[in-house]
C-alpha cells in the first residue's frame, strides 16, 4: 500500500491554527492493507484525520429485502420520534435519516444489551453485518439523484449526506469500528484534545458541519455539552437544495390568514398556484405529493381537517404514511400554501431514553466495547439541528446530528388550501427513505 499524507486544511475557520494532516490510501475497497511500517502518523494532531485503511465501499452490494429492511426501520422509526416530539406546540422539523445514521454509526461498537436496545429503539431490523452495508446502499442511492435538476437558489440540485468522528487524542479505537465506518460510512476519524482544548474541538465540529450544510447549521454543539469524560462526537449532516417541477409565480403570492394551531389566524405570505401531482383524500385528510425537478424526490404534505391535528397526528404511523402514498394518484390541484422558514433544535437523549434505549445513556451499564474494549463508553447526549425554508422556487433543508460519546391518474381537479397546520415530509420516491419530518403550526415563527 501506497500511504498518502497531506496537510492541506479540510475546511476554512476562523482559528488561529488549521486542521492537521489526512492520512489516506490508495488501496482499492476490500483490499486487505498492508500498511507501510514506516509511515507517519498523527496521532497527536489535533484535526488530523486517522481513517480506516479500508476506502468505502462505491457499489455495496445489498439484497433488496435488506434494502426494504432498512427504508422499513427507518420510517418506523421517523414516526415513533414525531409521536414523541408532537407534543410540544410549535412548529417541527428533523431530519429521522440523520439521526438514524448517525446512531447507526454509533450502533456499530454497541454489544449485548445495549445493541439490543438499540436496534428495538431504532428499529434496525438487520444485524450489524448487513445493516451497515444497506446504509452505504441508501446513501448511494441518494447521492445519485438529482442530475441535471435545478435547486431553489437557481444553481444546481443538491442532496449531500456527509458523516465524520472526532475522536479523544490518544484514545484507543477499535481497528473494527473504524473498519466499519470507513467500509460504509466514509467517516473518517478527526483527532481533537477535548480535555485540553474543549472550545478549539467544539469549533472544528461546528466549523464542518457549517461547511457541508452551506452555513445553515450553525454551532450544532455547545462547548458545555463537552465532559471530561468526552472520547468521541459521531456527525452526520444533511443538505438538500431543489427547485419545484412547477415553481410557484412570485406575482401570485399574496397576504393571507393562516389559523395556527391554538385557533389564533396570523397574516402570512401565500402562494397560489395550479399544479398538477399526485393527490389525495381520505378520512380526515387530503394530502398531495409536490414533485421537485428531476421528479425523483417530492414533498408529501398531509392536511388534516380543520380542528382534528391532535387525533390525526396520534394516528400517524410509517403505514398510515405509506397508506396516503399509496392511495395519490395524478390530479390538477388549486393550491394554497404558505412560505416559511425555521430552525428546530433539540437534545434527544431523555427522548431516546423514553423509546427504550436509557441503557445506552447509562454509564456503567452501556456496552460500547466495541468502540474501546479495554474502557466504558457511554452516550452523553444526542443533539439534532434542522432548518427548513419553502418559497415559490422550492426547497431549502438541513440538518446535523451529534452522538457525544463519553467513556462510563385524468381526475378531477381538486383544491388545497393550506391554510391551517398540516404536516409534510421530504421523501425519495424511489425507495420510499424519509429524510425530514416538519409541521406547520404557525408559518410566520421563525
Amino acid at each position: 500500500m501506497r500511504t498518502l499524507r497531506t496537510c492541506a486544511p479540510l475546511f476554512a475557520l476562523a482559528l488561529t491554527s488549521t486542521l492537521g494532516c489526512q492520512t489516506s490510501s490508495t488501496d482499492p475497497p476490500n483490499e486487505d492493507p498492508n500498511p507501510d511500517p514506516g509511515g507517519e502518523t498523527c496521532d497527536d494532531t489535533p484535526g488530523c484525520v486517522v481513517a480506516s485503511d479500508k476506502q468505502r465501499i462505491s457499489t455495496p452490494d445489498v439484497p433488496a429485502e435488506d434494502q426494504a429492511a432498512l427504508v422499513s426501520g427507518n420510517s418506523a422509526f421517523a414516526l415513533d420520534l414525531y409521536q414523541q416530539l408532537r407534543e410540544k406546540p410549535g412548529n417541527v422539523f428533523y431530519s429521522p435519516y440523520s439521526i438514524s445514521t448517525a446512531l447507526a454509526m454509533t450502533w456499530a461498537g454497541a454489544k449485548g444489551d445495549t445493541e439490543t436496545a438499540m436496534a428495538g429503539t431504532l428499529h434496525f431490523d438487520l444485524g450489524q453485518d448487513d445493516l451497515h452495508p444497506a446504509f452505504n446502499w441508501i446513501d448511494q442511492e441518494l447521492e445519485s439523484r438529482g442530475q441535471g435538476a435545478q435547486g431553489a437558489d437557481g444553481k444546481g440540485f443538491r442532496l449531500n449526506v456527509v458523516n465524520a468522528l472526532w475522536g479523544q487524542i490518544g484514545y484507543p479505537f477499535e481497528t473494527a469500528f473504524l473498519d466499519t465506518l470507513g467500509l460504509n460510512y466514509g467517516a473518517g476519524m478527526h483527532v481533537v484534545d477535548f480535555v485540553g482544548q474543549p472550545q478549539e474541538s467544539v469549533d472544528l465540529v461546528n466549523g464542518w458541519v457549517s461547511e457541508q450544510t452551506e452555513g445553515k447549521i450553525e454551532k450544532l454543539v455547545p462547548v458545555e455539552a463537552i465532559t471530561p469524560e468526552t472520547v468521541l462526537i459521531l456527525t452526520n449532516a444533511i443538505y438538500f437544495n431543489a427547485a419545484w417541477r412547477t415553481p410557484f409565480e412570485t406575482t401570485a403570492t399574496e397576504d393571507g390568514q393562516f389559523a395556527t394551531a391554538d385557533g389564533t389566524d396570523v397574516t402570512v405570505p401565500l402562494m397560489h398556484g395550479s399544479l398538477e401531482m399526485p393527490y389525495a383524500e381520505g378520512d380526515g385528510y387530503k394530502a398531495v405529493a409536490m414533485p421537485y425537478d428531476g421528479d425523483e424526490l417530492s414533498m408529501v404534505i398531509i392536511l388534516p381537517e380543520a380542528g382534528t391535528l391532535d387525533a390525526f397526528e396520534a394516528s400517524l404511523d410509517a403505514a398510515k404514511v405509506d397508506g396516503i402514498v399509496s392511495a395519490m394518484s395524478e390530479h390538477l390541484v388549486d393550491t394554497t400554501m404558505p412560505k416559511f422558514k425555521f430552525e428546530y433544535k433539540l437534545s434527544l437523549k431523555d427522548t431516546l431514553k423514553a423509546m427504550g434505549m436509557e441503557v445506552a445513556f447509562t454509564p456503567g451499564a452501556a456496552d460500547f466495547t466495541g468502540i474501546n474494549a479495554g474502557g466504558k463508553p457511554f452516550i452523553q447526549d444526542v443533539i439534532h439541528k434542522a432548518f427548513v425554508g419553502v418559497n415559490e422556487a422550492g426547497t431549502e433543508a438541513a440538518a446535523a446530528t451529534a452522538v457525544i460519546v463519553g467513556d462510563e391518474s385524468a381526475p378531477l381537479p381538486a383544491s388545497l388550501a393550506l391554510v391551517n397546520p398540516f404536516l409534510f415530509l421530504i421523501r425519495d420516491n424511489a425507495t420510499g427513505s424519509i429524510l425530514f419530518v416538519g409541521r406547520i403550526a404557525d408559518p410566520s415563527a421563525s
